[in-house]
């Protein structure tokens, strides 16, 4: 199926030769001095849980999940930490010693952690995400914890209206709603839908964006820019990243799960930047 290897650690998915885990997880393993082998694994679409059980048994000892198989790997744990409970999604899984398999999200804490980095979050902003799929799962708890209110908007209103059921208790979430927005402006626009997703013109109010305060933050990265970072450098954004950021500090807090040590992050964003940098970016 595939090749394990002592010590072995994983990321699957489905694509995934776009990932930089692997080179991620290098860094960490020399910093640290830890041995971490670590690889990307395709996965057809109905082959998850095959792949996971001959991982695990086979000298896998923690996994990396990306889309579009969160949701699925929540129920291929038989232990969850609170974060991957409340997401119901998970995107890292741990080999206990008891063999149980544990899972995990640190897709929330690497968003805020990297919101924090670009100085592109405060207590009390009020969110605008677009999308409302397994991503949205995982971040939703940080940000509603960190204080921030939440609209969501999406084309399909049914799958808006179950994430913010979902997620109420935990903070102020609600359905975007432009008749009834008390707002301005938004201070932050996040957009957690698939690269291959819609175009942006007819579906986020411009009047609800101030282009020369508001944060534009895209949750996808690729060496060119996403259709959604290429919009907001058309309307004229100011503040516009993309997620090469998140996508270490996620990292970063699944290596800590597995060793029970923090790496260092910040070099290696900007090692990754070299090569996944906005263009035109107007930071």
């Amino acid at each position: 199926m595939f090749k394990c290897q002592d010590f072995n650690y994983a990321v699957f998915g489905n694509p995934i030769n776009h990932t930089q885990s692997p080179i991620i997880h290098k860094y960490f393993s020399v910093q640290t001095n830890i041995l971490h082998t670590y690889q990307a694994v395709y996965v057809p679409l109905d082959s998850l849980y095959s792949f996971l059980s001959f991982f695990f048994k086979n000298n896998g000892v923690g996994a990396n999940i990306t889309a579009p198989f969160k949701k699925e790997a929540y129920f291929f744990c038989n232990k969850l930490t609170e974060q991957a409970k409340i997401a119901q999604s998970v995107n890292t899984l741990k080999k206990l010693k008891n063999q149980d398999i544990l899972g995990d999200n640190t897709d929330g804490i690497g968003l805020l952690s990297d919101l924090i980095r670009l100085n592109f979050i405060k207590k009390k902003y009020s969110i605008l995400i677009l999308g409302a799929g397994g991503a949205v799962q995982g971040i939703l708890f940080a940000l509603l914890s960190f204080g921030c209110s939440i609209f969501i908007l999406n084309r399909t209103v049914l799958n808006a209206e179950k994430i913010v059921t979902q997620f109420q208790k935990y903070g102020n979430i609600q359905v975007l709603k432009k008749n009834e927005l008390k707002i301005k402006y938004f201070d932050l626009v996040i957009n957690a839908r698939s690269k291959i997703s819609e175009t942006n013109n007819d579906i986020i109010p411009l009047s609800l964006l101030c282009l020369k305060k508001t944060h534009f933050y895209d949750i996808n990265y690729q060496k060119n820019n996403t259709k959604f970072i290429d919009w907001c450098i058309s309307i004229g954004a100011h503040f516009v990243s993309n997620g090469i950021g998140m996508l270490a500090f996620q990292a970063a807090h699944a290596f800590f799960l597995w060793h029970n040590v923090m790496p260092k992050i910040h070099y290696i964003i900007d090692i990754l930047r070299k090569t996944y940098s906005v263009e035109k970016k107007r930071v």
